[in-house]
């Protein structure tokens, strides 16, 4: 019996908790993909499969955030490392305003004021 406190001691005490986020610089909507048990396997080494979020998150990604969560660990314990599931949120970003339009030279008139007018965005166009 003390043998097995043991070991759920030290199940418990060495089960730490992995926590990693990435942030692209977007602004996070409310939309997330959460995917709570993603499989992987020897101690990670084989990875879970890659999360397709450009179907659900249209405007791109703000945050992706990889855990491993209590019960995840506990998990990758009870295995012996052969099973190490891990907890991935994803966090869409928020559809930005459209970026203001350039305006378009056509004549050899508009060109020359563009040029004078010091426009650091002029490109010409052939």
């Amino acid at each position: 019996m003390t043998k097995l406190a043991a070991l759920t001691a030290a199940a418990l005490l060495f089960t730490g908790c992995y926590h990693a986020t990435i942030e692209t610089g977007r602004a996070p909507s409310p939309q997330q993909i959460d995917i709570p048990w993603a499989n992987s396997f020897v101690y990670g080494l084989v990875p879970p499969a890659t999360v397709d979020a450009q179907a659900q998150c249209t405007s791109g990604v703000a945050r992706v955030e990889t855990q491993h969560s209590f019960l995840n660990g506990l998990v990758q314990f009870l295995t012996f490392g052969l099973y190490t599931p891990m907890h991935i949120t994803v966090t869409c970003a928020t559809a930005e305003e459209e970026e203001a339009s350039l305006p378009v030279i056509r004549t050899e008139e508009e060109f020359a004021a563009a040029v004078e007018s010091g426009d650091p965005f002029l490109v010409p166009l052939h």
